[in-house]
C-alpha cells in the first residue's frame, strides 16, 4: 500500500526534485553520468513486467496495435514539430520536442490504461511493440524532422538504442521466463525503483539548465502541454475514426499521448544539448498529470454507467 501510494504521487515527487535541482544545482548538475545506466535499469525492469506472451499477444490484436503505433509515431513527431514552429522556440528546444514526440510509448501508460478501465493488454502489446520499433523509427525521424537545426547520427543513434533499450528489455523478458516466481516477489518494487531513477534524471537536467530556465521555462511548459493535449486528443478522435470502440479508444488516446520521456532525456544528453533534453523532462512531470486526471474521469464515467445499466 505504501509503495503504491508513493508511486502515484509521481508528479509531486517530480516537482520536488525539480525545484531542488533548480535552487541548489550544484548537487545534482554532476551526475549526468548516470543518466544513460539509469535508462538502461527503467529498460530492464520494464523487461521484468513482460512475458514472452505479451509479444505473441500481439497478433490477436493487430488492427488496433497496428492503428496505435501508427497513428503513435505519425502524429507524435510532426505535432512536436509544428508546436515548436508555432511558438517560435529555438534551436534546441525545437529538437527536444522532435525528440520527445518521437520515442516510444511511456511504461506508465499501463497503469493509468488500467486506471482508466481501458485495454491493458493491448496497452501492454502497443509499449513492447512501439519500444522495439522505436529503436530504429526514432532515429529516423529525427533525422527527417530535425536535420536542418542540428547534425544528426541516425546510425549511432540506433546503435545506442539497441544497447541502452533492446537489450536491456530482452534480458529482462528472459530472466522473467525463467525466474518468474522469483520476479514476481520483487515485482512491486519495480514501479518504486523506476521513478527513483526517473526522478534523478529530472533533477540532472533541471539543475543542468538552472540558469536558462527564467527565460525558457514556460514556453517549454506550454509547448510541452499543447503536445501532450494534441496526443491524448487526436489518438482518441483518431481511432474513434477508424472505427475502434470506446475502450480501444483511450487506450490508444493514452498510448499516443504519453512518451518514454526518459528515453528522450538520455538522446538528448548524449547526441543534442542540455537544453535539448528540457521539454522530455517537462513531458515526464506533465504527461503523468494529465494521464493521472484523465483515468480518473475516465474511470468514474464508465462507473457512472454501469450504475445506471444495473438499474435498468
Amino acid at each position: 500500500m505504501l509503495l503504491n501510494t508513493t508511486t502515484q504521487l509521481f508528479p509531486l515527487w517530480a516537482v520536488i526534485f525539480s525545484a531542488l535541482a533548480y535552487f541548489f544545482p550544484g548537487g545534482f548538475d554532476h551526475l549526468g553520468y548516470l543518466i544513460t545506466p539509469g535508462l538502461s535499469l527503467i529498460m530492464l525492469f520494464m523487461g521484468l513486467t513482460l512475458s514472452v506472451t505479451d509479444f505473441t499477444r500481439i497478433k490477436n490484436r493487430l488492427p488496433a496495435l497496428a492503428a496505435g503505433i501508427l497513428l503513435q509515431f505519425g502524429i507524435m513527431p510532426f505535432a512536436g514539430l509544428l508546436i515548436a514552429q508555432l511558438l517560435s522556440l529555438p534551436a534546441d528546444l525545437t529538437v527536444g520536442m522532435i525528440l520527445a514526440g518521437s520515442v516510444a510509448g511511456g511504461t506508465a501508460s499501463n497503469v493509468l490504461c488500467y486506471l482508466a478501465k481501458g485495454d491493458v493488454a493491448l496497452s501492454i502489446s502497443m509499449t513492447a511493440a512501439s519500444t522495439l520499433i522505436g529503436a530504429f523509427a526514432t532515429p529516423l525521424l529525427i533525422s527527417l524532422l530535425a536535420h536542418q537545426y542540428i547534425e544528426v547520427e541516425p546510425l549511432a543513434m540506433m546503435w545506442s538504442l539497441a544497447k541502452v533499450v533492446i537489450l536491456p528489455v530482452a534480458l529482462g523478458v528472459l530472466i522473467n521466463h525463467f525466474c518468474h516466481g522469483f520476479v514476481q516477489k520483487l515485482n512491486p518494487l519495480f514501479p518504486l525503483c523506476s521513478m527513483a531513477t526517473i526522478l534523478l534524471v529530472i533533477a540532472v537536467v533541471v539543475a543542468s539548465n538552472a540558469q536558462a530556465l527564467p527565460d525558457i521555462g514556460l514556453i517549454t511548459l506550454l509547448a510541452v502541454a499543447l503536445h501532450n493535449g494534441t496526443g491524448l486528443s487526436l489518438g482518441y478522435l483518431a481511432a474513434h475514426l477508424l472505427g475502434f470502440d470506446r475502450k480501444t479508444c483511450k487506450t490508444v488516446a493514452i498510448e499516443v499521448g504519453m512518451q518514454n520521456s526518459g528515453l528522450a532525456v538520455v538522446l538528448a544528453t548524449k547526441f543534442f544539448t542540455p537544453a535539448a533534453a528540457l521539454p522530455a523532462t517537462f513531458f515526464s512531470i506533465w504527461h503523468n498529470i494529465t494521464g493521472s486526471v484523465l483515468a480518473t474521469l475516465w474511470a468514474k464515467r464508465v462507473g457512472k454507467e454501469r450504475e445506471r445499466y444495473s438499474k435498468r
